[in-house]
């Protein structure tokens, strides 16, 4: 899947699921990075903390940038179809 960037350029989307998956066993199969119990929600609520990579990376030494890059193409793609402003 191709996305388009702020420049105009098109962009190759990465190929998350060599990075995220979901198991029941795991945190009730929220999506989690691979070999960890990480949640994806869990990290982009750091971001939306105001947590840097910087940070993530300290903390979470075992957390790849790959891995963390395939956090935001899960997001992407999971709501590129969601419409979340009410029409009045």
């Amino acid at each position: 899947m191709n996305y388009e960037t702020h420049s105009g350029v098109l962009g190759e989307a990465m190929e998350w699921h060599n990075y995220i998956h979901s198991d029941p066993g795991i945190l009730a199969g929220k999506p989690v990075i691979k070999g960890t119990r990480l949640s994806v929600e869990f990290l982009l609520g750091l971001f939306a903390s105001g947590w840097t990579e910087a940070q993530i990376f300290e903390s979470y030494p075992h957390v790849t940038p790959e891995a963390l890059q395939a956090v935001f193409a899960y997001a992407v793609e999971n709501i590129q179809d969601v419409n979340l402003v009410e029409s009045y």
